[in-house]
């Protein structure tokens, strides 16, 4: 007699499904972007070796570390106003950015022999996912959706970001602030306009990843796509910088042996600000932020609908002090859901969306 699956098995069975089907995807196109290139595979400078070695470490460690921070009770605090569906995951680990950050980064420094954009980002990486921890931290401590202060947190932000112009404009050519745009064949010079953008990307990215974190495996698997895409984009020119984003996507991958539907933890503030980082550093130092606009299509999106969200809730307030809203509920993602989506079907579609992205990037870079 054939056992029946219940709702929960369904869903778990399907979560794995998603988790496998872009490991799968993301390890063949490696293997067959390294053919290409006339890479071995199984060389550790490839980009095959790299993601696969991460995606196994960071999920290896996922079994030691979320089973320690359960034990600390580091559990998510839940938003009563966001969809009634997620109150069940109220208590699952947070702070998830501990375990598959450090992984990318170390096996990045090591594999490139520490090259020096190498530890740039990575200093930049681990800097901001170091802001992403303490307001991770404070919600646990004071047990609310409140962290530090969203000043303070951008102050952060601004500060490290600063530290990393400065770091460029004393060890790169001032060439870079010359901005490329491929489609039209020539670059756009900013002079020192490049400074304040510089800054401003590396700020955005990162909150834009963090407001994409909302659903189980949604951050990690986009963020995947769009950092790999981003290392075969920048590989002919940038080999050790193509390491760091083999690497990261396969930290993302690994984490989300942990983090698919339904999640045993979540990446929190400590994993999210540091991949966006991670993905403003690497365009800037590689002169790809036309390419970075693309891949972030849909963490773009998602930013525009909270800041849509906000704008027309202020515009349309009335004497009672109340507003009207634009989505259901900000951002894109928890929109969908009230409107019926399952959150299998939000993470499916948006991954074949930043596949999309990822193509249209690369066949318009002529790769």
């Amino acid at each position: 007699m054939d056992a029946k699956l219940s709702p929960n098995q369904g869903l778990n069975i399907s979560g794995i499904w998603l988790a496998s089907l872009l490991t799968l995807s993301l390890t063949t196109a490696a293997l067959i972007l390294d053919g290409i290139a006339y890479r071995p595979s199984w060389n550790m400078t490839s980009l095959t070796m790299p993601f696969l070695l991460c995606a196994v470490g960071a999920g290896v460690a996922g079994y030691w570390v979320v089973p320690l921070l359960q034990a600390l009770k580091a559990g998510q605090i839940i938003r009563e106003d966001g969809p009634q569906a997620h109150l069940r995951k109220a208590g699952t680990p947070t702070m998830g950015g501990i375990f598959f950050i450090p992984v990318g980064v170390a096996a990045a420094c090591i594999l490139s022999n520490f090259a020096e954009d190498v530890v740039a980002v990575s200093v930049l990486t681990l800097s901001y996912g170091l802001i992403g921890w303490i307001d991770d931290w404070q919600i646990l401590r004071r047990k609310s959706n409140k962290g530090i202060s969203p000043k303070m947190k951008l102050a952060l932000q601004i500060l490290f970001a600063a530290g990393f112009c400065v770091w460029m404009v004393l060890n790169r050519d001032f060439s870079i602030t010359n901005i490329a745009l491929p489609w039209v064949g020539f670059s756009l010079p900013l002079g020192l306009l490049f400074w304040p953008l510089a800054g401003f990307v590396l700020v955005a990215e990162s909150n834009a990843t963090n407001l994409t974190d909302g659903i189980d495996g949604l951050a990690g698997g986009t963020v995947a796509i769009a950092i790999f895409a981003l290392g075969v984009l920048i590989a002919p020119t940038s080999p050790a910088l193509m390491i760091f984003c083999a690497a990261m996507s396969g930290s993302c991958i690994g984490f989300l042996a942990h983090n698919r539907n339904p999640a045993r933890v979540f990446m929190g503030d400590t994993g999210s600000l540091a991949l966006g980082g991670a993905l403003a550093a690497v365009a800037l130092l590689t002169n790809s932020l036309a390419a970075l606009f693309i891949l972030s299509g849909i963490f773009f999106v998602e930013t525009l609908s909270v800041m849509a969200q906000v704008s027309y809730y202020k515009a349309t307030k009335g004497p009672d002090g109340k507003g009207k809203r634009l989505f259901k509920m900000a951002p894109l993602h928890h929109h969908l859901e009230l409107t019926g989506w399952s959150e299998l079907q939000v993470v499916a579609v948006f991954y074949v969306i930043a596949a999309i992205l990822a193509t249209i990037c690369l066949t318009s870079m002529r790769f």
